[in-house]
């Protein structure tokens, strides 16, 4: 007789306490606030239902659901600051009210007292010009009060903080890879720094993304939604299929997940966990400088150009659209602009052989002190 007893399921792995010096993870996201109503919910004109509608189009566009999130939450800025000035539909708006909306962007401050930077300042006001000009091209407006207004100057800045290769290679050797999170982590940091992909590309690799063969990673639908094969360093293959092996398997609860890198519930990462435990290497390194994932994006793109790589390869690597976005890595990576300048400088501390020392013309080679 055949036995009815059930096969044992598979036991999760057990997470260990946290260690006196490691935090909680952040909690994920803020909790859902209601959405500013500006006009009356049955009012076909009122501004929140045709924001709401806006919002609908550019998914059936195609944008990506982290664009459509960002866009509702620029939104949802404006939104409130017309409900606390009873405005309540877009016919009420002109160009005049327009500015005294991007004055108060200007005035306003953060929880901690600064301004709003000015490129926070120039993502809302965009989000505005973008959703006026789709009320013009769906008739509900005839003209676009938005479409004169002046945007603010962006500042082109450096990237903050790079890692020179000693700095980087301390920090990818902090995870304890006789453990079996601590090598998921070497190989998250390895994948990081060899392919320069961004957080969000990271979280969304699966296994079958891997090429070992050609040496390769396919980048699914990265920033704006492009697809792109990114080069992939041997070490850093070997660590990923070390992982593979020895570590994922643990991990897998579904047969159905893909992803590449695990949690402890055998789901994909969570984006704020990557950054949390990337900044946790840094900060075990004594590295102080600022950021998380990115910085190893900014530090491999500047490694690159410092060995002379074509900063059009480079373009390629990162997913850049436009050139110019990889061009402030030229500004960083200076080695070849110091060699210039030692070699040819007047001012230079290093004199040539053949300059007399008994010159009394001669200036000083080296600093008084």
């Amino acid at each position: 007789m055949a036995s009815d007893a059930q096969p044992p399921r598979r036991r999760r792995a057990r997470r260990p306490p946290l260690g006196p010096t490691q935090k909680p993870c952040r909690p994920r996201g803020r909790p859902p606030q209601p959405y500013p109503q500006a006009g009356a919910p049955d009012d076909a004109h009122g501004l929140t239902r045709l924001v709401l509608a806006h919002l609908k189009a550019l998914e059936v566009k195609g944008y990506s659901p982290q664009t459509c999130k960002t866009r509702r939450r620029e939104l949802g800025v404006f939104l409130a600051w017309c409900v606390e000035r009873g405005i309540e539909r877009p016919s009420e708006l002109t160009r005049r009210k327009l500015e005294r909306y991007q004055r108060h962007l200007f005035e306003s401050r953060r929880d901690d007292g600064k301004p709003i930077t000015a490129r926070s300042q120039h993502n809302l006001l965009r989000a505005v010009r973008v959703f006026f000009s789709w009320l013009v091209r769906s008739d509900y407006l005839t003209s676009n009060p938005a479409a004169d207004i002046e945007m603010p100057k962006l500042p082109k800045r450096l990237p903050r903080d790079v890692l020179n290769e000693a700095e980087a290679e301390l920090v990818i050797a902090q995870p304890k890879v006789d453990t079996p999170l601590g090598l998921r982590d070497r190989a998250i940091l390895e994948v990081l720094y060899s392919t320069a992909i961004r957080r969000s590309e990271l979280v969304g690799l699966n296994v079958c993304d891997l090429d070992f063969h050609r040496g390769v990673v396919m980048v699914r639908e990265g920033k704006g939604r492009k697809d792109r094969v990114v080069p992939i360093g041997e070490r850093a293959l070997a660590w990923t299929n070390k992982y593979l092996s020895d570590v994922r398997p643990q991990y897998v609860f579904r047969p159905t997940i893909q992803a590449l890198f695990l949690n402890y519930d055998g789901e994909r990462l969570h984006l704020s966990y990557i950054g949390h435990v990337v900044r946790r290497y840094l900060d075990r390194a004594g590295i102080q400088k600022r950021g998380s994932c990115h910085i190893f994006r900014h530090t491999a793109a500047t490694a690159m150009l410092e060995h002379g790589a074509d900063i059009r390869y480079i373009q390629a690597m990162l997913g850049h659209e436009k050139l110019e976005t990889t061009q402030i890595y030229t500004h960083v990576a200076i080695a070849k602009l110091k060699a210039v300048h030692t070699a040819t400088h007047p001012a230079r501390l290093k004199r040539s052989d053949t300059t007399s020392s008994d010159d009394p013309t001669t200036p000083e080679t080296t600093p008084p002190f």
